[in-house]
């Protein structure tokens, strides 16, 4: 299906409802759930995902995972997607919140099928076996670590999501501390307590995660001066360090090949297609 609307066929009988949408530069799908898990996979541009727990920057070639009535926002920035909306009870290694994975030449492929698929596909034939595929596939992906936590306390996330709309190096702990009205110590003490990371190590991150939308127009070195760094090579060491590929890699000129390999899966492993019809046995594990 393609640009079609999730509510109109909710109700179809399927384990997993493949739908392609084209989406307009900038677009932003609003707070919203789904009843379905959802494999948001962006085949061009950038996409972040917000959810109260966090921040995700899904690059261009992969994808996120969402879990069931699970709040969230989109922002899109070029993006045409594949979308695949899951019977949760179909996939119950599914990851209890977002997760960003690489979308390898199978799958990808497998996707590109399955949105043209009608609503109500035969379960018996080609098209029950490619969504029961699409299922062991997406089991098998690896996490990939394109996120930062978001504090729970109201005031600590307004911080956050300021920061990572615009990121300041301006912005220090004691600006921070400020704005809660609280002694630089106790306002770290307090951050580290919701985040797991110290307010320095949080804005270096979110920096970097800024980087990889401004990379889909932007040189490594553009990239580098606008965000701040002192120089493009001090740039690309943080950039590698955190996500493990060099920032060129995100660059028009660099993309061709996904993050991750195959490995550990996205959540754990369990049943796959369920009720999708008869498969070949070494279409991938259950």
């Amino acid at each position: 299906m393609r640009n079609a609307s999730l509510d109109a066929v909710d109700h179809v009988n399927r384990v997993v409802l493949p739908i392609g949408t084209d989406y307009p530069p900038g677009h932003v799908l609003d707070w919203h759930e789904h009843r379905r898990a959802q494999f948001l996979y962006g085949a061009t541009g950038v996409m972040v995902v917000d959810t109260g727990a966090g921040t995700w920057t899904v690059p261009p070639e992969r994808a996120v995972l969402i879990p069931a009535a699970t709040q969230h926002r989109v922002r899109m920035l070029g993006v045409s997607t594949r979308s695949l909306y899951i019977e949760p009870d179909a996939v119950p290694w599914w990851p209890a919140t977002c997760t960003v994975v690489d979308v390898p030449p199978l799958l990808r492929e497998l996707l590109v099928s399955a949105v043209e698929f009608e609503a109500d596909y035969s379960l018996s034939g080609r098209e029950g076996c490619i969504a029961a595929l699409l299922l062991h596939e997406i089991a098998e992906r690896t996490p990939l670590p394109f996120h930062v936590a978001m504090p729970p306390s109201t005031d600590l996330a307004e911080l956050c999501r300021e920061y990572l709309a615009a990121p300041d190096l301006g912005i220090t702990n004691a600006v921070w501390a400020d704005r809660t009205a609280r002694s630089e110590r106790a306002f770290t003490r307090r951050f580290r307590a919701e985040t797991g990371d110290s307010p320095a190590a949080w804005r270096a991150r979110a920096r970097l995660l800024a980087a990889v939308p401004l990379l889909r127009t932007a040189s490594v070195t553009e990239a580098a001066g606008r965000l701040g760094y002192a120089s493009p090579a001090a740039f690309t060491t943080a950039f590698t360090r955190a996500f493990g590929l060099p920032p060129s890699r995100f660059t028009a000129d660099g993309r061709g090949s996904t993050a991750g390999g195959r490995g550990s899966t996205a959540g754990g492993q369990g049943s796959t297609a369920g009720g999708q019809g008869s498969c070949p046995s070494r279409a991938g594990r259950a």
